[in-house]
C-alpha cells in the first residue's frame, strides 16, 4: 500500500511561509499574488486520484461511519494510511491559525485575530446559544468550524480586494474540493463539503444562524479592538446593519451595539 511521505514543503512568499504536506505521487503547487496571498492550487496539480486520495478513500470503512478503517489484509498499514490522510489535512489547516483576518490587517489593527480565532469563537457561540425550534445546535457548531476552512488555501478574500463574489466562490469551492480529496474522501470529507455548501448557499435554518454568528463575531471583535486600541471601526458595524436573519443574531447584535454606545 502506498504510504504518505512525512515531510512538509515550504512555499515562501514575501509575507509568509505556507506549510503543505508532501504526499507520495502527488505534487501540490501554489501560485501567489503580488500581495502575497495564496491562490488556488494550479489546475495541473496531480490531485489525489493517483495516490493519497485513492488509497485513503478506499481504506476508510465502507462510507458508513468513517470512524474505524476497514481491515483489508494488513490492519496496521490500513490504519497508517488513514492516519496519514488525517495528519496531511490537519497540517494544511495550520494555515488557518497562521493567517490574520485581512479586514483587521488593512485597518492596521495590532495582533489581529487569525481565521481560526474567528471560527473558534463562532463555534463557542453555537455551543452556548439557547435552543431554537427546528435548529440543530450540534450542526451549527460543526458549520461554524468549517465555514471558512477553504481560506486555508485561498486566504481571506475581502470586498476591497476587487474579486467578484462569483469568482471568490469558485476559488473557495475548488479549494474545498482539494482539501476533501486530501482528507481521503469518505463520509467525513463529504460532511465537511455539505456543511460548507449549506452555509455558502444560506439554505437551511442552521446556515442562517451561523451566518448571523459570523457577523456577530465580527462586530464583537471590532468593539474589542476599539476599546483596546482606540480604533474607529464604524464601517464594520455599518456593514452588518439590518442584515441579521435570526432573533438570536439580532438580540446579540443589539447587546453589542448597546455596549458600544455606553463607551462613546
Amino acid at each position: 500500500m502506498m504510504r504518505s511521505v512525512n515531510r512538509v514543503l515550504f512555499c515562501r512568499s514575501s509575507s509568509f511561509v505556507l506549510l503543505v504536506p508532501s504526499l507520495a505521487r502527488s505534487q501540490l503547487r501554489f501560485s501567489f499574488s503580488a500581495a502575497g496571498s495564496p491562490a488556488l492550487p494550479n489546475r495541473t496539480i496531480h490531485r489525489m486520484a493517483a495516490g493519497a486520495s485513492h488509497s485513503s478513500s478506499s481504506s476508510l470503512s465502507g462510507g458508513d461511519d468513517g470512524a474505524v478503517p476497514r481491515t483489508s489484509g494488513n490492519d496496521a498499514a490500513t490504519h497508517s494510511s488513514a492516519a496519514a490522510s488525517a495528519i496531511d489535512f490537519l497540517t494544511l489547516c495550520t494555515r488557518l491559525k497562521m493567517t490574520k483576518r485581512a479586514g483587521w490587517v488593512k485597518r492596521n489593527v495590532k495582533d489581529a485575530e487569525s481565521i481560526a480565532d474567528h471560527m473558534y469563537r463562532m463555534g463557542l457561540m453555537a455551543l452556548i446559544s439557547s435552543d431554537i425550534p427546528s435548529v440543530d445546535r450540534d450542526k451549527c457548531i460543526k458549520m461554524a468550524i468549517v465555514h471558512d476552512i477553504a481560506e486555508a488555501i485561498v486566504g481571506d478574500i475581502t470586498p476591497s480586494d476587487g474579486i467578484a463574489k462569483e469568482e471568490k466562490s469558485r476559488r473557495e469551492r475548488e479549494a474545498l474540493e482539494h482539501m476533501c480529496q486530501l482528507l481521503g474522501g469518505g463520509p467525513r470529507a463529504k460532511e465537511i463539503a455539505e456543511l460548507w455548501a449549506e452555509y455558502e448557499e444560506n439554505s437551511s435554518p442552521e446556515a442562517k444562524v451561523v451566518k448571523d454568528f459570523d457577523k456577530v463575531e465580527m462586530i464583537l471583535q471590532a468593539l474589542e479592538y476599539e476599546n483596546e486600541q482606540g480604533k474607529d471601526l464604524e464601517e464594520f458595524f455599518q456593514s452588518t446593519a439590518g442584515k441579521f436573519q435570526t432573533e438570536i443574531g439580532k438580540a446579540w447584535a443589539l447587546e453589542i451595539a448597546s455596549r458600544r454606545r455606553s463607551k462613546h
